[in-house]
């Protein structure tokens, strides 16, 4: 509705004059006042109590990450630990030259214990390196008669200190001496995990679709598809944490250099802007254009050359996790995504030039406009590297006392039964005393064992691990979403310094950036914080209710 100024009727009792000047249809222009700074001296703090929270709740986060390294140990995180709570591959102790995990029984790792006590409930060895043959302690018995070496090779996955291969493998099994069979397996993750091939369309074991256990009970490898993801689930994520902390700690010189570069070509694209503002942009556009053309062609070749291969048209989720990629390149499905992730792309970029074409000239028009503001206040080039060291501070902060909070404790061993109706099931157990008590002898606990479950302990500190560790999750996103926040508020105050600039660059304040971001800590903190908070909190709920949902979608 177009706005209208207000004209009395011609028979309301006033006297008008019918030879004065009309009065402006928009109201009276305010002069222009060159010594008007904004409303600058009627400024106020803003949200002051929950800015006085939000220090408060830093200093508690501080405190807490000072308590957790005094708990704490990394080490019980770093390496994997055994069915005694022993270190795989630590440095000075008897599994030094043993840094990989191995599974008596990998098939018990499917059972729904895994996804409620976050334990396979299994024993758990550490050895040297992982078995590269099928076979039994019901065949090594035979073959040991033979030769001793079949029983040299099968006792690395053994207990330590057990030595008598003639012992009855119904005594063995009880007390879970050896492994009742080993399958070939490679080391991914610290752990032993079958190693799968793709013949013909069909995932194998060294050439087996099926095999036997020590007491000639038959077995899938699709069952071993099944525990291996239970146990990848279990690690993958701290297995990929540890991976981004090695690059960082490799690669931080290349890192470094890449940003100083990445910083220099954006002042050269920002500064082509505002010379070629409408050139560069279509170029870019176009470039993409025929990138996304190039990459749609290379996939159709690709599948292509696939299509008449052998074993090409198994599926990814078939394959599953594997450390090499270049074995889903030589699957169909693979190339299959990329070309529709790519022709989805293009087409959307085109049709938003067809029917955006008008918007386009409009962003031409502000992107010359923005450069022009970025050139006469070019420290807003710089900003986001400070943005960049604090979200870096919050995710090392977090990290580092996420890690110590899990490693905070002593060994705790729990029950670990097959049998989930098991009474006793996830109690707490000595392992030197289990074996003598009435636990694993109960009719439904048969095959029960002590294993280590965690570290904790039973101080108020330990019983409260969980809520310590989504606090600090909590915190860290607060923390997170305020760094944010404290820059889009710094920068927006520095740019609106060069519109109300009525004669550019002349009016420009000095130091306008340095000005905004005393302005946004100053008198905005609490409200900063406050938003941050309530974004903090959606997206704390989102990530239990994703987790909540991985884990249940994994029971089903």
């Amino acid at each position: 509705m177009l706005p209208h100024r207000y004209i009395p009727s011609r028979s309301a009792a006033v006297p008008t004059d019918t030879h004065a000047a009309p009065a402006p249809f928009y109201g009276t222009p305010h002069k222009f006042d060159p010594s008007f700074q904004g409303p600058v001296r009627r400024r106020s703090c803003t949200d002051v109590l929950c800015c006085l929270i939000f220090i408060i709740v830093i200093l508690t986060y501080v405190a807490l990450g000072i308590v957790a390294w005094l708990h704490g140990d990394p080490k019980k995180v770093l390496y994997p630990t055994d069915s005694y709570g022993q270190f795989c591959g630590q440095t000075g102790t008897s599994n030094e030259q043993k840094p990989i995990l191995f599974y008596f029984n990998i098939l018990k790792c499917t059972s729904p214990a895994i996804l409620i006590d976050l334990q396979c409930p299994t024993t758990q060895m550490c050895v040297s390196r992982c078995p590269d043959r099928f076979a039994t302690y019901t065949d090594m018995q035979l073959q040991h008669k033979l030769s001793r070496s079949y029983w040299d090779y099968y006792r690395q996955f053994c207990k330590p200190g057990f030595n008598d291969p003639n012992k009855p493998v119904s005594q063995v099994l009880r007390d879970e001496d050896c492994p009742s069979m080993i399958v070939p397996s490679r080391p991914i993750l610290q752990r032993c995990l079958p190693e799968f091939i793709t013949l013909n369309g069909t995932v194998m074991v060294a050439n087996r679709t099926r095999f036997k256990d020590a007491l000639e009970t038959a077995h899938s490898v699709t069952e071993l598809q099944h525990a291996t993801k239970g146990i990848t689930g279990l690690v993958d994520t701290k297995d990929l944490s540890m991976k981004i902390v090695e690059d960082y700690a490799k690669s931080w010189a290349w890192i470094l250099v890449g940003l100083l570069l990445s910083l220099v070509v954006s002042l050269i694209f920002i500064l082509l802007l505002r010379l070629t503002a409408g050139l560069l942009l279509w170029t870019t556009i176009i470039t993409i254009l025929l990138l996304l053309t190039y990459g749609m062609l290379f996939c159709w070749v690709q599948l292509n050359q696939l299509r008449d291969m052998p074993g090409s048209d198994v599926s990814i989720v078939e394959v599953g996790l594997q450390s090499d990629l270049q074995v889903y390149l030589q699957l169909s499905q693979t190339w299959i995504i990329l070309f529709v992730s790519l022709a989805a792309s293009e087409a959307s970029i085109l049709l938003m030039l067809i029917f955006l074409r008008k918007r386009v000239r409009v962003a031409i028009a502000l992107l010359r406009e923005a450069s022009r503001a970025m050139a006469h206040i070019p420290s807003t080039l710089f900003f986001p590297v400070v943005t960049f060291l604090l979200v870096t501070i919050c995710i090392s902060y977090w990290a580092v006392t996420a890690v110590y909070l899990a490693s905070s404790g002593e060994p705790v061993y729990k029950v670990m039964s097959p049998d989930i109706s098991c009474p006793h099931a996830n109690s707490t157990c000595d392992p030197e005393t289990f074996n003598r008590t009435d636990v694993s002898s109960s009719p439904s606990c048969l095959g029960s064992q002590c294993l280590f479950a965690f570290y904790g302990g039973e101080t108020s500190y330990h019983r409260h691990l969980f809520l310590f560790q989504v606090s600090n999750l909590l915190i860290f996103l607060w923390l997170l979403n305020f760094s944010l926040a404290l820059e889009q508020c710094t920068l927006a105050g520095a740019f609106a310094s060069y519109y109300w600039a009525r004669r550019k660059p002349r009016d420009i304040p000095p130091c306008p950036l340095f000005s905004s971001f005393s302005r946004a800590v100053r008198f905005h903190t609490g409200s900063l914080a406050f938003g941050a908070l309530i974004i903090s909190v959606v997206q704390l709920v989102r990530i239990l209710l994703e987790y909540l949902e991985q884990k249940l979608r994994g029971r089903v």
